[in-house]
């Protein structure tokens, strides 16, 4: 869960400048990073604090918004619990539940000793060793396949509790860290600390990143648990890479925590205001050549530690962001074209095709993806306009025996077992011709199989 604080995330004329100091080197079999861009859906995790508020609060006035605008959309995981005894089952645990719903896990590391200066956040790791000793049982459990790791937030940018020894030793760490996750895993995608486009400048910023070894990661993150709009950060970005290009390191992406940065800036902390919003939705489609997704690394509604306690859920402040903000966007169909090479001289299959026409005129289909658990499953459902546009689609699912709806997002229930049928909410009943949108549920028990009904209105 998610603990950190904004308590240090006020303008750079209020934080000291502390010049980044060269890291040691450390002799790990990984060679730079390849720092290609970013692709693919970014995991919901079925277990967050906001899903398990919305599941045990069905009838709140300010669930549907939330459920909506804030519990439908993937969210950041945040390991900052010094638990090297269990941490790698539950790293391998979470990537690998989605990596069988084939999406890409968002993975916050925040451990490094003396976090957050001694703040709302403290905490961490007792000692850098421990520290490493932690991070390589971390890595253990990361697979193989893509995930992105959020190293350290403000492990770089808020440095002002340290003598210089502590920075080199800190660089150093955090150097090591991102090598021993990319020694684990090769397709881990690896972003260090850059504070926000109102902190550090850029230049101070890129040498910092350079001291920690930027060169062996992707690139780097900007506005965790901050306000700063979309446009400042992405400029802010430019800078910082246009140093490290100085510096002979290129070729490094970014990252923007776009959770709560859809509304008013000023005053730091989240817990007191009302004019925050969410902001940009999560997305690997950036639309920008240096930017490689943009996230929601801070949990919306988590608490930063003035009015409540840091990283707790709180529904009046995921109501406040959600409350006003524009609706999730549906998704269109992949456009990627069909492949090139011929076809296989190998005789086709003999099994009959499908019976099930596919959709046409105001016609629709559902599909079903389900990842389930012991005792539980979260199921995501795509429905798809046929050659006409849809103005509201029901999907009915048939569950197994003992199953049960706890849950749901992005659409109405009626029932919770048996023959469950789910039917649009507002923003999302119109479907353009060949476009889709998604909705979800969780339950109890077995999920149920792909098959589902779509019928539209």
């Amino acid at each position: 869960m998610a603990i950190l604080s904004s308590l240090r995330r006020r303008s750079a004329a209020g934080v000291a400048a502390v010049a980044g100091a060269t890291a040691v080197g450390v002799c790990l079999a990984v060679g730079s990073a390849s720092a290609g861009a970013l692709s693919g859906s970014l995991y919901r995790d079925p277990s967050s604090a906001v899903i398990r508020w919305v599941a045990a609060n069905p009838g709140d006035s300010r669930t549907a918004v939330i459920r909506d605008k804030i519990a439908s959309q993937p969210q950041a995981r945040w390991f900052a619990n010094f638990n090297p005894s269990t941490v790698q089952s539950e790293v391998s645990g979470f990537v690998g539940a989605a990596n069988a719903a084939q999406q890409i896990p968002v993975l916050a590391v925040y451990e490094i000793t003396n976090r957050d200066c001694g703040g709302a956040s403290a905490g961490g790791a007792p000692d850098l060793n421990q520290y490493q000793t932690w991070v390589s049982n971390f890595a253990r459990g990361l697979g193989n396949q893509t995930v992105i790791i959020i190293l350290e937030t403000d492990s770089l940018a808020l440095l002002t509790c340290l003598n210089s020894s502590e920075i080199n030793a800190r660089n150093q760490a955090i150097s090591t860290a991102t090598r021993t996750i990319k020694s684990g895993n090769p397709n881990a995608k690896v972003y260090l600390d850059a504070g926000h486009s109102t902190w550090n400048s850029a230049g101070e910023t890129a040498n910092r990143l350079r001291a920690a070894g930027v060169q062996y990661a992707d690139g780097f993150f900007t506005n965790v648990s901050n306000y700063n709009s979309t446009s400042s950060e992405a400029n802010f970005g430019r800078a910082v890479i246009s140093a490290l290009n100085g510096m002979g390191i290129s070729g490094k992406r970014q990252v923007i925590d776009t959770s709560r940065n859809g509304g008013a800036s000023g005053d730091w902390c989240g817990d007191d205001n009302t004019d925050r919003r969410i902001g940009q939705y999560p997305t690997t489609n950036t639309g920008d050549s240096n930017i490689d997704a943009y996230l929601w690394v801070k949990p919306p509604g988590e608490a930063d530690g003035c009015r409540y306690t840091a990283g707790s859920f709180q529904p009046d402040l995921a109501f406040s962001l959600a409350n006003g903000a524009p609706n999730p966007p549906t998704t269109a169909p992949p456009t990627t074209a069909p492949p090139t090479t011929a076809p296989p001289t190998t005789a086709p299959p003999t099994t009959a095709p499908p019976t099930t026409p596919p959709p046409t005129g105001n016609g629709c289909l559902a599909s079903v993806v389900i990842n389930q658990w012991t005792g539980g499953f979260t199921a995501s459902v795509t429905v798809t306009a046929g050659s006409a546009d849809i103005n509201g689609w029901t999907v009915t699912v048939t569950l197994p025996g003992g199953a049960s709806v706890t849950g749901t997002w992005s659409a109405q229930a009626s029932g919770t077992s048996g023959t469950v049928r789910f039917t649009n909410v507002g923003y999302n009943g119109h479907v353009g011709a060949g476009q889709s949108t998604n909705f979800g549920f969780q339950g109890s028990g077995t999920g149920p199989s792909a098959t589902a009904t779509c019928a539209a209105s």
